[in-house]
C-alpha cells in the first residue's frame, strides 16, 4: 500500500493531538504546524479529512482548536488513513474500477496483491493510536 504525505502526516498530527492536547485544551492549528513545520493551508485539507471522518474535533474562537473525537485506544491507524488518503490499495487493479495493464483473469498475482493488502489492512485495523503514542513516549525515554 502507498500511502501519501497526507496519509503520513494524518498520523502524525493526530498522534500530537493525543499528546498535546485534552478535554479542556486544545491546540490550535498554528502549533501543529509548528510542530510538524507544515503549512497552516496544507493542514487544513488535512484536518477536514480526519473531522469530516469523525477523528478529530474542532472549534473555532480565540480558545478552539482541534482535539481528538474519541480515545486514543478507539482510533486505529486504519481509521485515520483512511480519513484522508483516497483510495487505500496497493496496485490498481483491486481498486472498484478493477483497472489493470494487464488482461483481467490473466495475472499471475493478483491474488498475492489482495493477500498482502488484506494483511495490511487487519495491522492497520489493529493498531491503536495510543499503541502509537506509547512509541514515541518509548523512543524519547531511550534518549
Amino acid at each position: 500500500m502507498r500511502i501519501s504525505t497526507k496519509g503520513i502526516y494524518a498520523l502524525e498530527i493526530v498522534a500530537d493531538l493525543a499528546m498535546h492536547s485534552t478535554e479542556d485544551s486544545w491546540e490550535s492549528l498554528k502549533n501543529i504546524a509548528n510542530h510538524r513545520n507544515l503549512s497552516e493551508k496544507y493542514l487544513e485539507r488535512i484536518m477536514k479529512g480526519l473531522k469530516d471522518n469523525g477523528v478529530v474535533v474542532s472549534v473555532r474562537g480565540a480558545y478552539g482548536g482541534y482535539c481528538l473525537a474519541k480515545n486514543a485506544e478507539e482510533i486505529t491507524a486504519y481509521d485515520v488513513l483512511a480519513a484522508v488518503e483516497d483510495e487505500m490499495i496497493p496496485v490498481s487493479c483491486l481498486g472498484e474500477k478493477g483497472e489493470c495493464d494487464r488482461n483481467n483473469g490473466t495475472c499471475a498475482v493478483q491474488e498475492v496483491w489482495q493477500q498482502l493488502w488484506e494483511r495490511i489492512q487487519k495491522t492497520t485495523e489493529k493498531v491503536t493510536l495510543q499503541d502509537i503514542v506509547d512509541e514515541v513516549e518509548k523512543m524519547n525515554n531511550e534518549t
